[in-house]
């Protein structure tokens, strides 16, 4: 192959390479079809009490228009409100320790050992424990374990990406800081901020969907009578296949608007993280 025949096959390849979103488009799409395929042929049987396990997606769709946006959010708001609370708890208690981890190294063993503990102990456990010591909502508000297991779900994760990124600094910079009277809160304010932030804003994006999830898992325990966890538990009582799934998609779409957004944010706050496009 002559070096002109390599470069042309180089340029074609480049030039049929899909964008990103193209390629997410046509995945989702591609995973609708076989879903559809899937419950009109193999699932399609009828289990006990005549009810389809596996509904096509026009009648989860069916299901979403019947239900009406008033109950998407009725039940949404307070488990969202949930999950943002844990959130902002979480993370800004991992955030916090991160930060003294590199005041005072020496902490770090024992901040490890506890997002370890927090991420190795199972939730289930943890809710059952939570809902005898934190006291039941009032009827509409928002579960405290519910919230306390978001906070949990994000925890260990932006520890990690906190740590990463705060030790990711350039050594020398550090240096000049140090060689002009510079303390580690100084180093911490003016060099290790700056490079923890691609790594503490991809904890924070990955961090959405688990507080998310963290709070729904939170309401099977905490006795609520609104939020996605009793409404999930009320369809599958009723054996109402298609608003399980309905459910269980529109959270899917909830995390993923909500991991979008923080990865906007990303890239506005920090537009180097991503690199130059060639």
């Amino acid at each position: 192959m002559t070096t002109d025949q390599a470069m042309t096959r180089g340029l074609t390849r480049r030039a049929v390479r899909l964008p990103a979103w193209l390629t997410g488009v046509l995945g989702g799409v591609g995973i609708i079809l076989l879903w559809w395929v899937l419950a009109a042929t193999v699932f399609a049987r009828v289990g006990p009490g005549g009810v389809q396990a596996i509904p096509t997606p026009p009648q989860v769709v069916a299901e979403i228009v019947d239900s009406g946006w008033s109950y998407f959010a009725r039940n949404f708001s307070v488990t969202i409100s949930e999950a943002g609370t844990g959130y902002l708890w979480g993370n800004g208690l991992a955030l916090l320790l991160s930060a003294l981890v590199l005041v005072v190294p020496r902490l770090e063993g024992v901040v490890m050992q506890l997002a370890i503990i927090t991420y190795c102990i199972p939730i289930v456990a943890i809710g059952m424990l939570l809902v005898v010591i934190i006291p039941v909502p009032k009827p509409g508000e928002p579960s405290g374990t519910a919230s306390f297991l978001a906070a949990l779900a994000v925890f260990f994760t932006t520890v990690v990406g906190a740590l990463l990124g705060l030790k990711a600094a350039d050594r020398a910079s550090l240096d000049v800081v140090a060689v002009y009277g510079g303390s580690r809160l100084t180093q911490l304010r003016k060099i290790r901020l700056i490079a923890a932030l691609p790594s503490v804003l991809n904890a924070l994006q990955i961090a959405v969907p688990a507080a998310f999830l963290g709070a729904v898992l939170g309401e099977f325990f905490g006795k609520v009578e609104l939020g996605v966890g009793p409404a999930m538990i009320a369809a599958q009582q009723a054996l109402d296949a298609p608003r399980v799934w309905a459910l269980a998609l529109v959270s899917g779409a909830v995390a993923l608007v909500g991991y979008a957004l923080l990865g906007l944010v990303a890239r506005l706050v920090a537009p180097w993280a991503k690199g130059a496009r060639r």
